[in-house]
């Protein structure tokens, strides 16, 4: 059907034909107006330019010149970071190797010009160097460690990539792992990051203290994430997030978690691959079938590093556990270990061991301690005295009170304790041996702790009922009832009315810190209080505020178990370590709290033990423990062997008579009769075997007039060891003191002489008239002076 519109143009041009616009026709050619010159006007020459002044010349070239940086001697850092410009195709380091102070990790090795044109460009190797901000702080054994460290996890020492950083308390730890890793994370020899993230894992009470370390040193530089708290379905998502990212240039390449939450969410932090992980307090690792450690050795990776400044704390098998956690398989199986290294040790460390027991022992030695150096790195407290002030420590032997000894008397005559020590029946021997202990050393410390087992007639408290005195109440503390306690108390009020010091209180009995809390009630002292039961979160604060130098807390109240790894406490200069520990690592770390970096005021560090009790012979037992790290860790020549294993083992019994059962024990040379004949050896301080301490059966020769005056108010102590940190400083001290005494004095004689000659000058001048008028000047001065 055709459409009845009139065809209005012809198909075949309006398909080939350009498309014209209506308006085209219209439209007219741009033309420039042409100027009509004003009449009678002419054309006007050019203006001619003005000539410039010497003056406009003088500022065009001051403003000219090329910027300069307005910074007396500023020397331009070497950095890949540019604005607006093309990177090099050089590749450098990321930190100058050349400059001064430079802590360099890792030198490439050396190449001609032709050998770098030769080789692919993307593959030539550059310095490691560690960032300045933090080299230019380190001290020269922190410096060593960093360096031995990032040769071990990168594979420099050998076929292993796991160490131990087994450095003693307070040598800054911290500082060289927050270095280590700060390097891992910006740098390696082929100009990338050597890892992407890493896990920090440590007791619930130092995971705030880590956050803070890296604040501290690096600021807002890396972004940490620490699980501290926090719902179940929070922290599950931020741990898949963290573990989720692959990427080299992690926004929060750093995990801080504590080894109660890693166990409880091993599944997410096993999934995916980590560059490297570093427990602190590492011998929470010591046993090898825990949940805890099989949950970490299970983490996807080859870079391991263990933080413990106490590696053997009980036996080898322990070490072992350590050893084999950082680099599997380098001790071979633990049968092996114990067959090869473990039993020959031990049989040498006895003091009954014979010549040819010991030759083995010491074989079997450098063979351990060739393998471990390759991996391990331990420097002792001994460094420390270089940059802290002296410490004073002290082993107090307090005789118990009369109420105390007929406690312990009639415990130990008791017929259910001595069929407990008859039990053949292993296992429930030593489940009732273990509570029996327990009850001796509540004991030792106040009566008030076993007071409601008296009142139960418990097992050993059968007639302890009637010893106790009359109208006995546990409601009122009386501290003249417990030995420790009365020598405390007089020890607290000399502390507060003759110095500004402060003291930290140590016991492993939540117990104990409630008498601590009735004493400073009772006696108006300023207290904090740290136990188990306080929060994470509050424990940074109750420190911080601890130690502020105008704080009103006089004491620090602490238990060993809860806050005795990682706190700093340099606010107090005075700790005591009220009841000892069977591990000797325990009191060790708890010791350490007050004498470490910035500490400005000489520290005194006192150990009490009830003489004669079962607290001296835990502390014999500690001591074997340490001769044996002494020998193995610190690889000694010779552990002292004062003790054998039947003398560990006698327990259960009361020595009234001894002074100090453990220097019967050492039978020792240089005391005769209880009284020191001869001096220590010269080389000898407070981390030397006890038998090399100061050995004092009365206060004379106490380093410190606190302890000597509480020993004569009290009566109540038998004996003291006392030693002092590194004797050669010490004494290096002690003579520039004298050297200043001398000058002083010389200058007060010259002094006098010149005085001397003016009054001589004065009677030659003036006659002896004056002369007279000045002696009875003279007289009144010597009456007011006699007077």
């Amino acid at each position: 059907r055709k459409s009845l519109v009139p065809q209005r143009c012809n198909p075949s041009n309006a398909v080939h034909s350009p498309f014209k616009s209506p308006l085209s026709a219209q439209k007219r050619q741009r033309e420039c107006r042409k100027r009509v010159p004003d009449k009678g006007g002419s054309d006007q020459p050019p203006m001619p330019k003005l000539s410039v002044s010497e003056h406009e010349l003088l500022i065009m070239k001051i403003l000219t010149q090329p910027f300069k940086i307005p910074i007396a001697n500023y020397v331009p850092e070497h950095s890949t970071r540019c604005l607006g410009m093309k990177r090099s195709a050089a590749r450098r380091a990321l930190h100058d190797p050349f400059a001064c102070n430079a802590l360099v990790l890792f030198s490439p090795p050396e190449l001609s010009e032709h050998d770098k044109l030769k080789m692919d460009k993307n593959k030539i190797q550059v310095h490691v160097v560690v960032d300045p901000l933090l080299g230019n702080i380190l001290r020269p054994h922190q410096r060593e460690g960093v360096r031995f460290m990032y040769d071990c996890v990168t594979g420099a020492k050998g076929d292993f990539n796991g160490c131990i950083m087994a450095d003693e308390m307070g040598l800054g730890k911290t500082l060289q792992c927050i270095t280590l890793l700060w390097t891992l994370l910006r740098q390696s020899p082929d100009c990338k990051p050597t890892i992407g993230k890493a896990i920090i894992v440590c007791p619930s009470s130092l995971v705030k203290n880590w956050y803070k370390e890296f604040g501290k040193w690096l600021g807002c530089r890396v972004n940490c994430l620490s699980i501290d708290g926090g719902s179940k379905e929070q922290t599950t998502k931020e741990l898949e997030q963290f573990m989720a990212n692959q990427s080299q240039r992690h926004g929060t390449p750093v995990l801080i978690i504590s080894y109660e939450t890693f166990r409880l969410y091993a599944t997410i932090l096993n999934n995916s691959e980590v560059g490297a992980v570093l427990c602190d307090e590492g011998h929470r690792l010591k046993n090898c079938e825990n949940l805890t450690y099989q949950a970490l050795m299970g983490l996807k990776t080859k870079r391991r590093v263990l933080l413990s400044g106490t590696p053997i704390q009980n036996d080898l098998t322990e070490y072992y556990s350590l050893l084999h956690f950082v680099n599997p398989g380098m001790l071979g199986s633990t049968a092996e270990f114990r067959k090869q290294f473990e039993n020959p040790i031990l049989r040498g460390q006895d003091a009954n061991s014979t010549d040819s027991e010991r030759e083995k022992a010491a074989e079997r030695l450098q063979e351990l301690a060739a393998l471990v150096n390759r991996c391990m790195i331990r420097r002792t407290s001994a460094l420390l005295t270089k940059y802290l002030p002296v410490k004073f420590e002290m082993v107090v032997c307090v005789r118990m009170t009369e109420v105390q000894a007929e406690l312990y008397k009639s415990f130990l005559q008791s017929d259910t304790i001595r069929r407990s020590v008859m039990e053949k029946n292993a296992s429930k021997a030593s489940l009732t041996a273990l509570s029996n202990i327990t009850s001796l050393k509540k004991l030792c410390n106040h009566p008030d702790l076993v007071y409601e087992k008296i009142q139960e007639r418990a097992d050993g408290f059968e007639n302890a009922a009637s010893i106790l005195p009359d109208n006995y109440s546990t409601r009122e503390l009386r501290p003249e009832l417990g030995a420790k306690l009365m020598l405390l108390d007089c020890m607290l009020a000399s502390i507060k009315t003759n110095t500004t010091d402060k003291i930290v209180l140590v016991s492993n009995y939540t117990q104990t810190l409630d008498l601590f809390e009735k004493l400073c009630r009772k006696r108006g002292y300023g207290y904090v209080r740290l136990d188990g039961t306080m929060t994470i979160k509050k424990r940074g604060k109750v420190v911080d505020q601890f130690n502020q130098p105008d704080s009103n807390d006089f004491i620090f109240m602490l238990s060993s178990k809860a806050g005795g790894c990682g706190l700093n406490l340099i606010g107090a200069n005075r700790l005591v370590m009220f009841d000892p520990d069977w591990n000797p690592a325990n009191d060790e770390q708890a010791m350490a709290r007050v004498w470490r970096d910035g500490q400005k005021k000489p520290c005194f560090i006192y150990r009490l033990l009830a003489t004669g009790t079962i607290e001296e012979k835990i502390f014999q037992r500690q001591t074997h423990k340490k001769a044996l790290s002494t020998t193995v860790v610190d690889n000694a020549e010779d552990g002292e062997r004062h003790f054998t294993q039947d003398d560990l083992k006698d327990l259960f019994k009361l020595d009234e008579q001894t002074r100090s059962d453990t220097h019967d024990i050492f039978r020792c040379k240089r005391c005769t009769n209880g009284v020191q004949m001869k001096l220590p050896p010269d080389d000898s301080d407070c981390m030397s075997d006890l038998a090399h301490w100061y050995h004092c059966a009365n206060n004379k020769g106490i380093p410190d007039d606190i302890l000597s005056k509480s020993w004569d108010i009290t009566q109540c102590v038998s004996f003291v060891f006392h030693h002092r940190s590194n004797s050669a400083v010490v004494e290096q001290q002690l003579a520039e003191q004298r050297r200043q005494q001398a000058l002083a004095k010389e200058r007060q004689e010259k002094e006098e002489e010149s005085e001397d000659d003016k009054e001589n000058k004065g009677y030659n001048s003036h006659g002896e008239e004056e002369a007279e008028e000045d002696e009875p000047e003279d007289d009144e001065k010597d009456e007011d002076f006699v007077l």
